[in-house]
């Protein structure tokens, strides 16, 4: 057994040791379902469906369904949360369709994106190690949990005070964060469908404002459903509020942007147009671009 593989064993226990905190926490006053909390039944739809998608990809060596696992995984439990509720809260059912509607966009985007590819190259060694690409899925399941769970937390809350300005505030913050995403997303896939820009890196439209514009708009949408879900939370139930912060570093310490910077160094380091765009684009808070 690899080194790589070792870790990915010993990170077993710990991403489910995270997960379980996490649903205790956000379970503290909240509906419950045939005894057990129903924050918990979420917790382990997202992770069921997870390793269900796993042993499909293991017998196949394929991470095609990796992403769609994922969104499908969001749907899944915002729909367990809303029917196990059974009243119909105003901000359950805003806080569940703004998720929603994000999860069907960004999971069709990179569904499309990798069958068009055919192939990600993040899992090119992964697929092949049984702890290694277990692990990753593993890892989706705690994704999704923590992203959502300060709105599962406030969808299954049995507070009802009403979210007022943190409702209006949060929604301007959600649909801003969408739109910069959505937006950033069509204009990086209409820059590679162009022949003469094959090989090039894109240094137009929002990503002349932030290298990683996508991401930033992702951060801001989850913010927006914290602002959104705040209201409804007490006690134990704050620590979900978690979930930006959480988007957060994954996008910029782990799995999103040093993974993409570095193999955009790899790819262009040497190019002096590449390395006067990374000194004059943000990497990821949008910015005029500079005239100098």
């Amino acid at each position: 057994m690899s080194s790589a593989e070792y870790r990915a064993l010993i990170s077993l226990p710990v991403i489910l040791l995270l997960g379980a905190a996490i649903t205790w926490a956000g379970s503290q006053g909240g509906e419950r379902m045939l005894g057990w909390p129903v924050f918990a039944w979420c917790a382990g739809l997202s992770f069921g469906l997870n390793w269900l998608a796993f042993v499909h990809a293991w017998i196949a060596r394929t991470e095609r369904y990796f992403d769609l696992t994922g969104s499908l995984t969001y749907l899944s439990v915002v729909v367990l949360a809303l029917a196990a509720r059974g009243t119909a809260d105003p901000r359950a059912l805003l806080i569940g369709a703004l998720v929603a509607v994000w999860a069907v966009r960004l999971g069709s985007f990179l569904f499309l994106r990798i069958s068009r590819a055919g192939s990600d190259s993040r899992f090119d060694e992964l697929k092949h190690s049984f702890p290694r690409f277990l692990m990753v899925w593993t890892l989706q399941g705690l994704w999704v949990l923590l992203t959502l769970a300060c709105a599962l937390a406030a969808m299954l809350s049995a507070a009802t005070r009403p979210g007022g300005l943190f409702t209006v505030v949060g929604v301007a913050l959600w649909v801003a964060g969408f739109a910069i995403e959505a937006v950033a997303d069509y204009q990086k896939t209409r820059f590679r469908e162009r022949e003469s820009n094959r090989g090039q890196f894109i240094a137009v439209g929002l990503w002349a404002w932030s290298r990683h514009p996508n991401y930033f708009g992702e951060i801001t949408l989850w913010v927006g459903i914290a602002v959104i879900a705040f209201p409804a939370l007490a006690g134990w139930q704050l620590i979900t509020l978690i979930s930006p912060v959480f988007v957060y570093l994954l996008l910029t310490r782990v799995s999103g942007i040093p993974l993409l910077e570095a193999r955009a160094e790899e790819k262009w380091g040497d190019d002096p147009a590449y390395q006067t765009y990374k000194a004059r684009t943000p990497v990821l808070l949008p910015w005029p671009p500079s005239k100098g």
